[in-house]
């Protein structure tokens, strides 16, 4: 029992024959090389004779540094500390990976053993993968330029087919007066273009004004849009303030969600479409504009028309020159380099280099994504929170994505059903009820941060209108809410 370990180890080994100790070294695939205090080879098994194809008969006795004056082994004899790291050996022409330490006695420095094994195969090949990635990308170089996509679109990441001849329309058309209307589902990147089209347009020095139709409620719309006079209405500010049009003169005015515009409000945009003049809420004074418009909406404007919830003379105004984003889902391919995108983003921004596991990237690739770019963004933005490493594994996803078949049935409320899901597998006692009063809270605070706009505080929790209205009766916040909006 007072015997150390290695003690006990070297009385048992002084039994065996020196052979069999060789025996095991020739048994190790990596090739196990030994040399003396002035790089002479001692040994070397046979590994070494079948990864670099030269006899051990041939290096026996010959000095390293006489044929390989730069190897690992030969810098750990002279600084004595164990090093790994990769190597190439010129004298073979292969590229090598391994570890090198000394061997010492007395505290001196006796001799030195280097395992390393070949890796000139996975190296070619990385440099081949190197070069198709550096051809790919000189091609889509060359394909930009002949596409003539201005540098502003190169913000807009994606390489799908569909997503390309929409960016080479918006192209064309960006230098242009015409007004644009940007179609496609919440979250596929509708501002994102709206900012490329105007930064490659000729106003790209003026401002460019966003305004989000669904935000502003129906009653201070109008004097968002297009200002207002002093005394115009109770609590107008002194001396009136200009709308967004105003600001807009010389450059662009973004109009998104323009879908979710009541008809009375359509009309009055209408006239100042087609006029190019406004009067402030209040006043009489007729101010000339210059503006560019830019419309976006994810709203089926064309039943719209056919019910008549949208004027049939405004879409024809707004819809000269439509541009239909395809959905992520209908895009899969470039989630990778969107993935990338958002990930080296949030890395600056938290100085750490984050990686995504290969499961997280099949789990994105299956995921049909109803709420689009924004939901991915979104999604990584949590992942990159809660991780406890370097790398995002399935388990730091929102919850709705690490449960059921995400590919076949994806949540239409990405709130609700994600709390609804954890209560059908939580057996913990009063748990729905503290799922049911956060999930109450969500929707009370979403209506408020709204200002009671039912529309937009919708979007902003991402459920259907149907299953809105359900949790506004379930919970009976209706007299509720009109007590905070008085």
């Amino acid at each position: 029992m007072d015997k150390e370990p290695h003690a006990i180890t070297t009385k048992f080994m002084q039994q065996w024959d020196q052979s069999l100790l060789f025996k095991i070294l020739d048994n190790i695939h990596d090739v196990v090389l030994v040399l003396d205090a002035d790089t002479t080879i001692v040994y070397a098994n046979e590994a070494y004779a079948n990864i670099l194809g030269v006899p051990v008969c041939k290096v026996l006795g010959r000095r390293l540094d006489m044929i390989e004056p730069n190897a690992l082994a030969i810098k750990v004899l002279h600084t004595g500390k164990p090093c790994r790291e990769s190597d190439y050996l010129s004298s073979l022409g292969i590229e090598v990976i391994g570890y090198a330490f000394p061997l010492a006695k007395d505290g001196k420095v006796i001799g030195c053993a280097a395992i390393f094994k070949n890796i000139s195969e996975q190296v070619a090949l990385n440099n081949e993968l190197q070069r198709t990635k550096e051809v790919a990308d000189y091609l889509r170089e060359q394909l930009d330029q002949h596409e003539g996509l201005p540098a502003s679109f190169q913000e807009y990441i994606g390489h799908n087919l569909r997503l390309r001849e929409i960016l080479k329309l918006a192209a064309k058309v960006a230098p242009t007066k015409s007004t644009v209307l940007i179609r496609g589902a919440s979250g596929v990147g509708k501002g994102v273009l709206a900012i490329a089209i105007h930064n490659a347009s000729k106003r790209r020095d003026k401002p460019l004004i966003k305004v989000n139709c669904a935000a502003i409620p129906e009653t201070l719309l109008e004097s968002e849009l297009f200002g207002y006079e002093e005394g115009a209405f109770s609590g107008a500010k002194k001396g009136g303030k200009m709308g967004k049009f105003e600001l807009a003169h010389g450059g662009t005015i973004f109009l998104d969600e323009i879908g979710d515009m009541s008809v009375a409000m359509q009309a009055k945009l209408l006239r100042v479409l087609q006029e190019k003049e406004l009067e402030r809420v209040g006043g009489n004074k007729t101010i000339k504009l210059d503006i560019r418009v830019i419309a976006a909406t994810n709203r089926d404007l064309e039943n719209m028309v056919k019910d008549r919830t949208f004027r049939s003379d405004l879409y024809y105004r707004i819809n000269i020159v439509p541009l239909f984003i395809p959905p992520l889902n209908d895009r899969k391919d470039d989630i990778p380099e969107l993935v990338q995108k958002f990930v080296m983003h949030f890395s600056e921004d938290m100085g750490e280099n984050i990686t995504i596991s290969p499961e997280v990237m099949r789990l994105f690739h299956n995921y049909n994504w109803p709420g689009n770019i924004r939901e991915l963004q979104n999604v990584i933005e949590h992942a990159c929170i809660v991780r406890d490493g370097l790398q995002i594994d399935v388990c730091h996803l929102p919850a709705y994505l690490q449960v059921g078949d995400t590919s076949e049935h994806a949540p239409e409320d990405k709130v609700v059903s994600s709390i609804e899901t954890a209560e059908e597998q939580s057996d913990l006692h009063g748990f729905k009820d503290t799922v049911s009063k956060l999930e109450r809270d969500l929707i009370k605070t979403a209506i408020i941060n709204c200002n009671n706009n039912r529309s937009a505080a919708i979007k902003e929790l991402g459920i259907s209108r149907k299953a809105f209205y359900e949790k506004i009766r379930k919970y009976k916040l209706d007299d509720e809410l009109k007590f905070a909006h008085r």
